[in-house]
């Protein structure tokens, strides 16, 4: 072990704090503060979460810990949760610990799972009034936190596993120990700048004893490398303050570049559980299903009928499925183009030992001295568990009252009763099927809770049956889209869980429990992608999973075709990336746009594609993920054939003619980081915006551009005042000055093209947002956030912050019209509310201060009237066209035959008629009219 770091907690905790006060400046001179997203949902089809937390003492409750979701607390054994994360910097979690006695949350900022979207941290995070507060305690350099372990006896002595940067070497990485309630850590155990610390255990009988399971990786955006020889199990016999290597090789375990992720669980001080993902390859005649391979010697149409889920199982198997599925290779053997045989050929260039030789997967060592000698304890191969994706999962949980009961986390969960040596599924019907946590109950048998990238579930059985707890929206969506139906539909692709379609006026409630029908329905499995709608006909649906598979549904019939291009027999694969980019042509809805390294055009809708380009990408890299790959499309709306393509490898280009010259335009911008967007505007033929993201370099700068000139010179209109990765931009289609950006923590506003950025984040936590569209007729800004599901929020006052109106010292917008009802304040049962009308009066001041608000009706009476204390820029009052007591008096005294009834609540509403309302501040006032409007079918009125 090196010599011992201490790291500088002071000048981490100030550029911490720093960091957050920013937020919270900008946020307070924000002038749309006020204006609060609504989350639409989806609920049902969660989140991935990392970890649970449950009293020992009360276990109905707990606190989960969701990927990039936050942390979220429920009191009824998941009946429903309550978000305690939402005023923290940051909603990435890794690992939480909580001290139940004392009511202390420690959180470990930083997925600790490796996947393409598992975001970075800010380091550890303390709060000791139950979320309501939270403190950064140091780590800020961590970026992802393994595991975090609480002295029971001493909540001062915490004990952290840190994982490090996951796509760059850095030094804060092994173990950390405070003993003075994180004030101050010390680095007990550093092993080097690429290997980490994945997970830890303690015994449950003494507090000194401790396992540590230590984890090399190097993820790059072409490549996974989850293994290698310094991945092993350190003891800890001191608390944490010292460690050995004992997984030695004359200990029985596992040693050499082979060695992946490790999880462990101790059931005493001599009783170890490890879970091992094994990369070594298999010895040749133990592969599972020798006759597996002969799929690539039979007729093409005889291996068009093979299972996807046959091929698709033989791919992971051998590390393929980073760049190709079953679909992808049906689809070259499709028509006869490309024969089996070929397609093996095309596998083995890739990866040719993968091909041939099964790695060994998951496997179970356990250790009866305190990690001395270990074991295996299964004689055969642990199959279709984890494939090649070890590093997405890796924890293993031990009943606390019998050592030979095991749960492993993977695909699916698995149980065993035996100790290891056998193993049964207990994932269910209701249940995802990528798991990552089991929390066994140490007082009563068969009581789970499990964590997946599905959401939580919870038995009572051992497994035998489950309830799913997901009333709360913690989905993690890649793209969002919409369509123009009224009210209109929101489309969107999920993080592991489909494409899935919903109304845009969804509120959360559990009423369709009792009708049988959820209001968001799927359309789609796999990795959801992105989605276009047919403008003339919203049932026609393009959209897809991961790697280019895409299909046209025809919602209407009931109808899937699969689109995408292919190459041609002779030609080099196509690359598709991960969310591979598709675009309707706004100018005729039967073009279709695709993007591989080239970009595709269809005139039918995808079922003849033309490729437009050469290669658009920096070429490719050799590796185990697709990339070079084009990432995102944008059309111009006003000038047919200006096209904007970008790459993951940092190439923009475009096109004025329709494909037939490319122009490289991006030679200016920092080299190889991903373009997240480009954007053709659609007030300026000229205009361009493009975004770029450095996440995969752990590069977490802004790189905003604008062209003025298709693309020939740029200027940078990044956010100043922070540091965050920016995934999407978009523009404001009625004010050009208006731009909207999506970044890793919230989205921003500028009111005049990117000089200035101010936060836009009331009613939404800081979480990634991927994607964003606007619905123009509703005047709605949609964001997909990949984390807490879907967003929307109305733009119509926003828009009308043009240069006049921030100039002026008070400008009160137009109010909607509103039809009147007789029953308004009643119900039909006095244990349900009354129904209640509004109207929502939005206004914009130039300085703070007291204004007074009444609603004036043509006879010139004030019917109503209240101050208020408003804020900078636009405010809002929700008006319950309640008529004041005041007034009531006011209007009978002036006419004497007017008939104002009290309703069942026992307010008295307006009565059809001409109003306005009126806000003055001081000298200065406005005025906007509205009108109650006569409902003809309500006879009496």
């Amino acid at each position: 072990m090196k010599k011992e770091r201490v790291s500088l907690v002071w000048l981490l905790l100030f550029v911490s704090f720093s960091w957050a006060q920013n937020t919270s400046v900008s946020n307070e001179n924000s002038l749309v503060k006020n204006i609060a997203f609504q989350s639409v949902g989806p609920t049902i089809m969660s989140g991935r979460v990392v970890d649970v937390d449950v009293n020992p003492v009360n276990p109905i409750e707990f606190y989960v810990a969701y990927a990039s979701g936050g942390l979220w607390y429920s009191n009824n054994n998941g009946m429903s949760f309550e978000p305690v994360m939402d005023t923290s910097p940051t909603q990435n979690m890794g690992e939480i610990a909580v001290d139940w006695k004392n009511g202390t949350i420690w959180v470990g900022t930083g997925e600790h799972n490796a996947s393409r979207s598992s975001y970075a941290g800010i380091g550890i995070l303390k709060s000791s009034d139950k979320g309501k507060t939270w403190k950064n305690m140091g780590l800020t350099d961590s970026h992802h936190i393994g595991k975090i372990e609480i002295n029971p006896n001493n909540s001062n002595e915490i004990v952290v596993g840190v994982t490090g940067h996951l796509y760059s070497k850095n030094t804060e990485r092994g173990i950390y120990k405070s003993t003075d309630g994180g004030n101050s850590w010390k680095q007990t155990l550093y092993i080097d700048d690429e290997t980490g610390i994945i997970d830890i255990s303690v015994s449950p009988k003494n507090f000194n004893i401790q396992y540590a399971a230590a984890w090399k990786k190097d993820r790059k955006a072409w490549n996974f490398l989850g293994n290698g020889s310094t991945s092993g199990i350190y003891k800890s016999e001191d608390g944490g303050n010292s460690w050995k290597l004992i997984s030695t090789p004359e200990s029985g375990f596992p040693t050499g570049d082979g060695v992946g992720r490790i999880g462990l669980a101790a059931f005493d001080n001599n009783t170890i559980y490890a879970l091992l993902d094994n990369q070594n390859n298999r010895p040749s005649t133990a592969s599972k299903n020798t006759t597996l391979p002969t799929m690539f010697s039979v007729p093409g149409d005889v291996f068009m009928q093979i299972p996807d889920k046959e091929v698709n199982s033989y791919l992971k198997k051998r590390g393929h499925t980073e760049k190709y599925r079953a679909q992808n290779l049906k689809n070259l053997v499709k028509d006869g183009s490309m024969k089996p045989e070929e397609v093996k050929s095309l596998l083995l260039d890739a990866n040719a030992a993968l091909f041939e030789t099964e790695v060994i997967g998951a496997e179970v060592y356990k250790s009866t001295d305190g990690g001395k000698t270990w074991n295996k304890t299964h004689t055969d191969f642990i199959d279709d568990f984890y494939y090649s994706y070890g590093y997405y999962f890796g924890r293993i949980a031990v009943d606390s009252n019998n050592s030979d009961k095991i749960y492993l986390s993977g695909v699916p969960v698995l149980k065993s009763d035996d100790g290891g040596k056998s193993f049964v599924s207990i994932n269910r019907e209701n249940v995802h099927v990528d798991h990552h946590i089991v929390w066994v109950n140490p007082k009563k048998p068969g009581h789970l809770i499990n964590g997946n990238d599905g959401g939580l579930n919870i038995s009572y059985d051992d497994g035998a049956n489950w309830i799913k707890c997901n009333p709360h929206g913690v989905s993690q969506f890649y793209s969002v889209n919409v369509d123009y139906q009224k009210p209109y539909n929101i489309y969107g692709g999920m993080q592991d869980n489909g494409v899935w379609v919903g109304p845009s006026n969804y509120n959360y409630n559990v009423e369709w429990h009792q009708e049988g029908k959820y209001p968001f329905e799927s359309l789609m499995g796999g990795d959801g992608m992105q989605t276009q709608i047919d403008r003339r006909n919203p049932d026609i649906v393009f959209t897809g999973f991961q790697f280019g598979n895409y299909y046209r549904i025809d919602r209407s019939k009931k109808e899937t075709k699969y689109i995408s291009p292919k190459a041609k027999k002779d030609e080099k694969p196509l690359r598709f990336n991960w969310q591979t980019p598709i675009l309707l042509s706004s100018h005729n809805q039967d073009i279709l746009y695709m993007g591989s390294q080239y970009l595709h055009r269809s005139f039918d809708q995808g079922e003849t594609w033309t490729p437009i380009s050469f290669d658009l990408t920096q070429g490719g890299k050799e590796g185990n993920v697709a990339y070079g790959t084009l990432t995102t499309i944008s059309e111009s709306k006003e000038q047919f054939g200006v096209i904007y393509v970008g790459s993951d490898d940092g190439s923009v280009h475009v096109t004025k003619d329709g494909g037939v010259k490319w122009h490289n335009i991006s030679t200016t911008f920092p080299k190889d980081l991903w373009v997240s967007r480009v954007v053709a505007s659609t007030h300026k033929n000229e205009r361009v915006y493009v975004t770029l993201n450095g996440y995969r370099w752990d590069d977490f700068k802004s790189y905003v551009y604008v062209s003025d000139d298709y693309g020939q010179t740029w200027n940078s209109i990044a956010p100043k005042f922070e540091t965050l990765s920016v995934n999407v931009l978009v523009e404001d289609n009625v004010n050009p000055n208006i731009l909207y950006l999506g970044s890793d923590n919230g989205v921003y506003i500028s009111f005049d093209q990117g000089k200035k950025w101010q936060t836009f984040n009331n009613g939404m936590p800081p979480v990634a947002v991927h994607d964003m569209v606007i619905q123009t007729e509703a005047q709605d800004l949609v964001v997909g956030t990949h984390g807490r599901s879907i967003y929307k929020v109305n733009l119509k006052s926003i828009q009308q912050l043009n240069e006049e109106t921030l100039a002026a010292d008070l400008k009160l917008f137009s109010v909607d019209n509103l039809s009147h009802s007789k029953f308004w304040g009643s119900t039909w049962s006095k244990w349900l509310p009354a129904n209640e009308p509004k109207i929502d009066v939005d206004y914009y001041l130039k300085n703070q201060g007291e204004v007074t608000i009444q609603v004036i009706h043509e006879n010139g009476i004030v019917v109503y009237e209240e101050e208020q204390t408003a804020s900078t820029g636009i405010n809002q009052w929700n008006y319950d066209v309640e008529i004041s007591k005041t007034g009531i008096e006011k209007w009978k005294k002036k006419d004497k035959k007017i008939i104002l009834t009290e309703s069942k609540n026992g307010k008295t509403y307006l009565i059809p008629g001409k109003y306005q309302i009126k806000i003055t501040q001081g000298k200065i006032s406005q005025s906007t009219p509205f009108e109650i409007i006569k409902n003809e079918r309500n006879k009496k009125e």
